[in-house]
């Protein structure tokens, strides 16, 4: 390419199917009727213009959608061409899964242009596929494959939860610990974040084989069908995910709450022994006249005994109102 703000250009039909073009031939192919796709890389600083200068004769709403930085998953009919934006799982190096992709798509019965701020992966194997001549010929099959690659990712995002979930709970019922709290808290953003993007997406991809446009034909209807169901299955597995997160905080905070509870209870028990000898010796302490047994020679042995009489008592108590146990050790 000669413009480094387009990434891929093809021709998807005829004699040329498949083949890579330059930014001179693919601002003919856009104007006429050969099918051809452009992805753009909308981080660029002449893409915008770019668009704008050779993407004219597209509604201005298309346009500025194309362009926009801030962008939720949504389907707009244009005429006879669908604007469509749609979010794929990141796996950029260093990035968050969850942190999705914001894919823009204008699709006509002549031109696909497509635009994201980030690398996608789904982009990335279409052009390859294109460039083996296996790709798409249809604007109905090129949305196909590219909703089929971006849910299937997201499914398998989907999986990857899960089995965490399901470790994390193992681990939370064999033991407890504070650093389990802190991946329960991060699953809970990750199904949050994405659960965000994918409820719309799945909408988006329902009203796709739903639609009445032209480049949507049975087939296209029937295969965009089939993705829409499954981004269903997603987003109710995420659903229950939010959910089962919950309940993992829930458990941690319920054992977090138990051990407290034991800690106040040994030290009410504590407590209840110590505080009446606490009380006696600092009384027998007080160094003033009168106090029993200050010329005995053995009084301090009386106190101890009787000290340790009183602990057995409390002791006993203690053990009746079953307060404290004292287990058998089994032979």
């Amino acid at each position: 390419m000669t413009g480094t703000h387009i990434t891929y250009a093809h021709v998807l039909n005829g004699p040329d199917k498949g083949r890579a073009i330059t930014e001179e031939e693919m601002r003919h192919v856009l104007k006429d009727d050969t099918l051809g796709w452009v992805h753009i890389d909308g981080n660029h600083p002449d893409a915008e213009a770019w668009i704008g200068e050779h993407l004219d004769y597209l509604d201005p709403q298309a346009v500025e959608a194309l362009v926009d930085r801030a962008s939720r998953p949504r389907l707009t009919r244009l005429g006879d061409g669908l604007m469509i934006i749609l979010r794929a799982i990141n796996f950029n190096e260093g990035a968050d899964p969850e942190d999705m992709i914001s894919l823009r798509i204008w699709a006509d019965a002549h031109r696909i242009v497509t635009v994201s701020l980030r690398r996608v992966r789904a982009i990335e194997r279409l052009d390859a596929r294109l460039s083996l001549g296996e790709g798409p010929e249809t604007t109905g099959a090129f949305l196909v494959t590219l909703i089929e690659d971006l849910t299937g990712k997201i499914g398998d995002f989907q999986t990857d939860l899960d089995a965490k979930a399901e470790a994390l709970e193992e681990q939370i019922i064999a033991e407890s610990g504070d650093h389990l709290r802190g991946e329960v808290v991060n699953l809970r953003l990750q199904v949050i974040a994405a659960r965000r993007f994918l409820g719309p997406q799945r909408d988006v991809i329902r009203a796709i084989a739903e639609s009445d446009n032209p480049v949507i034909d049975a087939e296209t209807h029937r295969e965009i069908e089939e993705e829409a169901l499954k981004m269903t299955r997603i987003v109710e597995d995420l659903d229950e995910l939010r959910d089962q997160a919950m309940i993992l905080r829930e458990e941690l905070s319920g054992q977090l709450s138990d051990r407290l509870n034991r800690n106040m209870f040994v030290m009410s028990v504590v407590s209840v022994i110590f505080l009446p000898l606490g009380f006696l010796t600092g009384l027998f302490g007080v160094n003033v006249g009168g106090m029993p047994g200050v010329n005995d020679g053995d009084a301090f042995y009386w106190l101890v005994g009787w000290l340790s009489l009183l602990v057995g008592i409390l002791v006993f108590f203690l053990w009746r109102v079953r307060w404290i146990r004292f287990s058998r050790r089994r032979r």
